[in-house]
């Protein structure tokens, strides 16, 4: 499939209640490890949404499937459609915060939290991390309440759910890591795959395997 380099900007068309922006704050400061929560509680630093919203689609093919981000037009078929790919370049230590930033923009557009789910090649994402401190028991009941962002190592990619929109910031890890992660991951989003991270990287672990 083509592969074109873009800048972060997200284009989602309204899939429910509108979420708060997230505060501002500079790209380079990280979020802020968070304390005990529910799996209801909102995700440290995001907006906090507004009503309940459904949980995410169940994995397998269904009418709108292929709903483009962009437009909000149904590509019919009778298979689940392609995910469309894009690619945000960013340095490998800039790409979560890069990844964030794309999770910022998902999130004003209109995107449920739970819409989306979050990968990291290299260091685990904070709150993934002060999450499976509590046990990988209670870390992944969080993704089957599919009502928050869920954020998870690409080592683990088997284990995520689809969810209709999958970010992957390739911020470190082996190239066999994430040759690895990317088509999983493409797997697993039903409507948009976002990777940041060099481009000439990214592109070279396309061409391997998604």
């Amino acid at each position: 499939m083509p592969l074109t380099p873009e800048e972060p900007q997200i284009h989602e068309s309204a899939q429910g209640p509108r979420a708060t922006a997230a505060a501002g704050r500079p790209a380079s400061t990280p979020r802020p490890v968070p304390g005990p929560r529910s799996a209801a509680s909102p995700r440290p630093g995001s907006p906090v949404p507004g009503p309940a919203r459904p949980a995410p689609p169940a994995p397998r093919p269904r009418p709108g499937a292929g709903q483009s981000p962009a437009t909000g037009q149904e590509n019919r078929s009778d298979q689940r459609s392609t995910p469309q790919l894009q690619v945000i370049p960013a340095p490998a230590d800039g790409a979560l915060d890069a990844a964030e930033e794309a999770l910022d923009l998902l999130l004003e557009s209109g995107r449920a939290p739970g819409d989306v789910l979050v990968l990291t090649t290299g260091d685990q994402h904070p709150w993934a991390a002060h999450e499976l401190s509590f046990g990988e028991a209670a870390y992944w009941a969080q993704q089957d309440t599919g009502d928050d962002v869920f954020f998870a190592d690409a080592s683990a990619v088997e284990q995520a759910k689809v969810r209709p929109v999958v970010i992957v910031a390739v911020n470190g890890g082996s190239d066999e890591t994430a040759a690895r992660a990317l088509p999983l991951a493409m797997a697993r989003a039903g409507a948009l795959l976002i990777v940041c991270g060099d481009p000439e990287r990214v592109a070279a672990l396309v061409g391997a395997g998604v």
